[in-house]
C-alpha cells in the first residue's frame, strides 16, 4: 500500500529531490561559503575547465526568497504538465535543460560573469511542457507558449520587476530566461528524434 502511494508521486519525486537538494545547498552555503565558490556559475572558472558549474549554478540561490520563488515555480510547472512525464525521462530532461542553460549563457552572453538560480531552467521546462500540450491537441498549450514568449520578450526590452530584484537581492538575469525558453524549445524538437516513451507518457 505504501509502495503504491510512493509510486503515484511519479514526476513529483523530481520536484521533491530538487527542492531538498537546493535547500541543502542554500543552508550549507550560509555556514560554508566555499560551497557557493565551488558550484556557482562563474565564467572565468568555467573557462579554466570547471565545466560542472554549467549545471550546478542552477541549483544555488542568492537568498531564501529567491530559493522559495524558484522551488514554488518548479512545483507549479510540474503540476501543470506532470501527466506528460515519466520520472526517468523528466530527470534526464531536467539535467539537459540545466546543461543547455549554462552552455547558452556561456556562449551567448560573455559579459555575464556570474549566475545562480533555477529560473532559466524553469522557463525551458514550461516551454517544453506547453509544446507537449500542443502535440496532444490541448489548445491551452498555445496560450501557455504564447504567454511565456511574451513574458520573456517583454523582459528583454524592459527588464524584470523592481520588486523581484529587491526581493532576491540581485539583478534578475533576464537573459537566462531567454536562454531557458530557447533551450526548452530545442529539447522539444529533440524529442521528435527519440522514442516517444523515453521522455513523456503517451496519451492512453
Amino acid at each position: 500500500m505504501r509502495l503504491v502511494t510512493l509510486t503515484k508521486l511519479g514526476p513529483y519525486w523530481l520536484a521533491l529531490i530538487v527542492s531538498l537538494l537546493c535547500a541543502l545547498l542554500y543552508v550549507t552555503g550560509l555556514f560554508t561559503p566555499s560551497i557557493d565558490n565551488l558550484l556557482a556559475y562563474r565564467r572565468s572558472d568555467i573557462s579554466d575547465g570547471q565545466w560542472w558549474r554549467l549545471i550546478t549554478g542552477n541549483l544555488l540561490h542568492t537568498n531564501h526568497w529567491h530559493l522559495l520563488m524558484n522551488l514554488a515555480g518548479l512545483w507549479v510547472v510540474l503540476f501543470l504538465h506532470h501527466f506528460h512525464y515519466q520520472l526517468k525521462g523528466l530527470a534526464a530532461l531536467f539535467i539537459l535543460l540545466c546543461l543547455f542553460e549554462g552552455i547558452g549563457l556561456y556562449l551567448g552572453y560573455p559579459q555575464l560573469l556570474g549566475y545562480v538560480g533555477l529560473s532559466g531552467m524553469l522557463h525551458g521546462l514550461f516551454a517544453y511542457g506547453a509544446v507537449q500540450d500542443i502535440r496532444r491537441k490541448m489548445y491551452s498549450g498555445y496560450l501557455l507558449l504564447l504567454g511565456v514568449i511574451v513574458k520573456v520578450g517583454h523582459e528583454q526590452f524592459y527588464g524584470a520587476s523592481d520588486d523581484v530584484t529587491a526581493m532576491i537581492g540581485a539583478r534578475v538575469a533576464t537573459e537566462a530566461h531567454l536562454v531557458g525558453l530557447i533551450c526548452g524549445l530545442i529539447c522539444a524538437l529533440l524529442f521528435f528524434m527519440l522514442p516517444r516513451t523515453m521522455l513523456t507518457k503517451e496519451k492512453a
